[in-house]
């Protein structure tokens, strides 16, 4: 018996459609992640880009449990020098909704060619209408 190895010709890829209104950040991003990655399928090779596309709905509605809205803190640095940017997660849930998912998300993706390929394929909006309706997306839930 041989161990199976998926080609990129023999690859299908679907889309999936998932709702975050009222689920925790974290498990609408490990749903994500595993979709993206192409875990959930029989065919799964961990060398191989054998995901599928993924389209979160509601980004503005998913819940972040405890106190993190106010206590957790998202970090970038500008480049110049002790200017190291804070901003809460309670601020960026009001102003970029979509970021929030899509930093979770890429957090669970690994750190190579084949999570950054990963990452295209993501798409996130705040309400509940979406651009990839002729793609035919079915509604996964969770």
């Amino acid at each position: 018996m041989s161990t199976y190895m998926p080609k990129a010709e023999e690859i299908t890829r679907k889309w999936y459609v998932l709702d975050a209104a009222g689920k925790p950040l974290g498990k609408v991003a490990t749903e994500a992640a595993t979709l993206l990655r192409g875990k959930h399928k029989p065919t799964f090779a961990p060398h191989a880009d054998c995901g599928d596309s993924v389209i979160i709905i509601n980004a503005e509605k998913v819940v972040l449990t405890g106190k993190k809205l106010d206590q957790k803190k998202y970090y970038h640095h500008t480049g110049y020098i002790g200017h190291l940017k804070e901003v809460s997660y309670g601020t960026l849930m009001k102003t970029r909704p979509e970021f929030v998912i899509e930093k979770a998300v890429k957090g669970m993706l690994p750190d190579n060619t084949i999570g950054r390929k990963a990452l295209t394929r993501l798409r996130v909006y705040k309400g509940t209408e979406h651009k990839q309706a002729s793609q035919k997306p079915e509604v996964r839930e969770f």
